[in-house]
């Protein structure tokens, strides 16, 4: 009778396992499927939805352009906003040839190319742009587009390029820069900037979701807002930017020719180097000072045009960038090329470049924005360059590619719209 009772509880048990298996399968199946009716609920909701794009200015396209392009191909229904608009008709392909809703600031004295001196009233400008029409608000915010005004049934997602800069840890290199480190114009500097932050971290409670353009920039929200934040790597159109296999004996750098991008430091390091060949590509104000500190070994050739700028790149030994950015996207296509990157290992350049602690690295860091840090890493990478090959390069450029961007915002605001509802 024992054995028999044990063999009936064991039968039980067995019962009851298989059939709360059957119940999980079917109720995976069922989740599933529910999941997906309501993905493809969300996807068909997003294109009804009625979308407001926010972007400081439209003046030029460069990075955080291109991120607004993206978006826009995601959305072409979307409505676009902004402080200022100066495009001029062949400049606007990019945001397919639309209407931008401005503000006040865009009629001031001298806008057109001083916009910049209204950083005081930019708080004040952004709050005046009416979108209480919209469903979804999405800004795209290197100073002050996340801080539009939005209700509490309106999702706002802002995506993040970095806080403002030069009101917060990069407030004392802009007064150092400007020539604002003393006297009567400083204080007023100062106390404008220390405005700013106050509005900058208000206006953070008006934001829903934060995206990050990179861990670093993800770091300064957190330090900034005492907020978390998704981090999407910003698109790098990486179509043209072809591997090349077979290096040439130069060495490139390429930029805007201004302070923070330390190219001055570039070419007095390699003036101390005369046997190795330096090409700078790039135009802005300090072009004459930093030709002052060259040798005959460094060649300058100005503004190119993206065509002959991506030749340099895939021909060039290694591509040396020396400032500390949010992301960096001129690295990101050197990689593109094959072309090992020589960086300051500071900001979004520590993300995109693989230093000599990988296995499968694709440059070489230095510690310090200085003269013999540059140097030394010139050295240490050809020390190791048998270790860094070109199709490791472009295989690493590829995680930042179009593509990928589109594919992980669109999927970022579908759950985000899909947690609302």
């Amino acid at each position: 009778m024992l054995g028999q009772d044990k063999s009936s509880k064991e039968s039980c048990g067995a019962l009851r396992r298989n059939s709360l298996l059957s119940f999980l399968s079917l109720y995976q199946n069922n989740l599933r499927e529910n999941c997906e009716f309501g993905l493809n609920l969300i996807m068909s909701e997003l294109e009804h939805l009625r979308i407001a794009i926010v972007h400081e200015w439209f003046v030029t396209y460069a990075g955080s352009e291109r991120v607004v392009e993206q978006i826009l191909n995601l959305f072409p229904h979307a409505d676009l906003f902004a402080i200022v608009d100066f495009l001029n008709d062949s400049q606007r392909g990019f945001i397919q040839n639309k209407k931008v809703t401005t503000t006040f600031i865009q009629k001031l004295p001298f806008a057109k190319t001083k916009f910049r001196q209204y950083l005081p009233l930019m708080p004040l400008a952004i709050e005046q742009l009416d979108l209480s029409a919209y469903d979804l608000i999405i800004s795209s915010s290197h100073a002050v587009a996340k801080g539009v005004l939005t209700a509490p049934h309106q999702l706002h997602i802002s995506y993040v390029h970095s806080p403002i800069r030069y009101a917060w840890d990069l407030q004392h290199q802009y007064l150092k820069e400007s020539n604002l480190e003393r006297g009567i114009k400083s204080w007023i500097a100062r106390w404008i900037l220390h405005q700013i932050r106050m509005w900058d971290t208000r206006t953070a409670n008006g934001v829903d979701l934060f995206i990050a353009n990179s861990k670093f920039i993800a770091r300064r929200i957190q330090k900034v807002y005492r907020r978390s934040s998704e981090v999407i790597y910003p698109p790098v159109d990486l179509q043209n930017y072809t591997l090349c296999e077979q290096k040439q004996d130069f060495y490139l750098t390429a930029s805007r020719l201004v302070p923070y991008k330390r190219i001055d430091l570039i070419v007095e390091a390699f003036s101390q180097m005369g046997d190795r060949q330096l090409i700078v590509i790039g135009d802005g104000e300090q072009m004459a000072k930093i030709r002052a500190k060259s040798s005959s070994n460094i060649k300058f050739l100005g503004h190119l045009e993206p065509d002959l700028l991506r030749g340099y790149m895939q021909n060039a030994k290694a591509f040396v960038f020396a400032s500390e950015e949010d992301f960096g996207i001129t690295p990101v296509e050197a990689q593109a090329c094959g072309t090992p990157v020589i960086a300051y290992g500071r900001g979004g350049v520590s993300e995109s470049v693989r230093g000599l602690d990988y296995d499968r690295p694709t440059g070489v860091f230095f510690a310090e924005q200085t003269v013999i840090s540059i140097r030394e890493a010139v050295l240490e990478f050809e020390e190791n360059s048998d270790l860094i090959l070109p199709a490791t390069c472009h295989e690493n450029a590829m995680r930042f590619s179009t593509e990928k961007f589109q594919t992980e915002f669109l999927e970022f605001v579908e759950q985000a719209w899909c947690d609302r509802s």
